[in-house]
This record gives C-alpha cells, structure tokens and sequence, in this order.
C-alpha cells in the first residue's frame, strides 16, 4: 500500500521547490521508487525536478473526450477507451532513476468530463500501489483530489510563506480538506521564505487562530532565486544549503 503526501498552498509561496526536494529526499533515504505527481495547474514541478515533460494526463482526457466526435477520433477502431487511457497513461509516465513522474495537466475542452475522469481514477488506482511512496504537488483547491481522481491522502503538508494572510489562506486548504474528509493521518503546516528562518509574534499567533500544526520553519534563500532565474533544477542545490537543512529536519520530524 503506497502512502501518499499531498502539498498544498497559494500560488508563489515555493512549494514546488519544497515539494522537489522532499521527493528527493524520500529517493536519498531509499524509499524507491518515488511517483511525483504534478497537479498544479501551474506545472513546474518537472523544473525543479530538472526533467522535461512530453505530455499531460489533461491532454490524454481531451483526446478520449474528442472521441464521442467521429471526425475526432483518436482512439484507435477496435480498441476500447478504458484500454486507451491505460496505455495513454503509462506513456504520459517520466521515469528516471528513482522516481516516476506524471503531470495532471489542465483540460481546456468545454462539456462534462466526468466519465473520462473516472477512467482515469481507475488507472491511477492501478498505477499507485506500485510505488511505496506517491508526492502529490497540488495547486490550493486541490482540484484533483477534491474530484476523487488521485488516490487518499496519508499526510497533507500545508505550506505558507510568513505572512499573515498566507497563513490564512492555508487555513482556508485546512478547512477544505476537512470539508472534502480527505481524514489525513498527519497534517500541518510549513513556512517557507521566512527572513532568517525565524517568525514574527504576528505571524505565530494567526498559526494558533488557525488551529494549524506549525511543523518547521525554512529560511529565505537567495540561492534558490538564482537558481530558478538560471534555470537549474532546484534539486541541485548544495548539500550545505539551509533550505536543505531546514526540510531535512522538517522530513526526520515526520519520520519519513
């Protein structure tokens, strides 16, 4: 049985960055094979990841929702679209060494896509057990789980840079999960991009109005600011980085 870790959190707080790292991490502790699973509608998790994505499972729902068009068609004569979607699937799968990767993509098609959604939650369930860990980077509504097309949720990892009103916005996430009874076994909160790796009264107290598990804290970092303008993958920072440090203490008090 895989144990899934949903991230979640408000455009531009870095939790791609942390989302990259934590599966990193997981492949360094040998907890192999990884599946990254990039439900950001905003996709960039394969940048951090430094691998380059061919195709999104929001293209293969547009092609099996062209289908119903004969003069669309792109399921092959003979074949079955529940056995289209499975193939489609494992070719949308990045495999590098220690992780798998697969990008949700966005479907931008009109009219219902329920029934394509449910072929495709059927072959993510099939998929998931095969990996002992699944990471899931997913945009605040978490619009994919919400529908039911990824798989449960063990832990859901909140992260919020340290303002105020970021810390509300999780609350809001914290408030949806609860709504959707997504039951995580463990969920709490980071900060990320916190000057000094320190937070202020303000900030500590909207973490107690909200009722949320303050996990860690991980620095401001200039370093992973240069690396996103060059464009190389996060996961190279160096060893000695603080933001490594910082989520590696952040992982070992998950014990994960």
């Amino acid at each position: 049985m895989s144990f899934t870790i949903a991230v979640a959190g408000k455009g531009g707080v870095g939790k791609t960055t942390l989302c990259g790292l934590m599966i990193q991490y997981l492949c360094r502790k040998g907890k192999t094979p990884v599946l990254a699973v990039d439900a950001d509608a905003n996709s960039n998790l394969n940048e951090v990841l430094g691998v380059k994505v061919e195709m999104t499972l929001g293209d293969i729902r547009e092609d099996v929702a062209k289908s119903e068009n004969a003069a669309q068609r792109t399921v092959p004569a003979g074949m079955s679209k529940a056995d289209y979607m499975e193939f489609m699937v494992n070719q949308c799968l990045i495999e590098d060494d220690d992780f798998d990767m697969l990008v949700m993509g966005r479907t931008q098609g009109k009219g219902c896509y329920c029934f394509v959604n449910g072929l495709l939650q059927t072959q993510l369930q099939k998929l998931t057990p095969n990996y002992p860990y699944v990471v899931v980077d997913n945009e605040a509504g978490m619009e994919h789980i919400s529908r039911g097309i990824l798989p449960k949720v063990d832990m859901l990892l909140l992260v919020s840079d340290c303002s105020r009103r970021g810390v509300q916005a999780v609350g809001r996430i914290a408030e949806l999960a609860r709504d959707l009874e997504l039951n995580p076994k463990k969920m709490g909160l980071i900060v990320n991009r916190a000057p000094d790796g320190k937070l202020n009264e303000g900030t500590l107290e909207e973490i107690k109005n909200q009722g949320l598990e303050l996990l860690g804290v991980v620095p401001q970092s200039t370093e992973v600011y240069e690396y996103d303008c060059d464009g190389k993958p996060t996961v190279q920072l160096p060893e000695e980085s603080p933001v490594r440090t910082a989520l590696k203490q952040i992982m070992e008090k998950l014990e994960l």
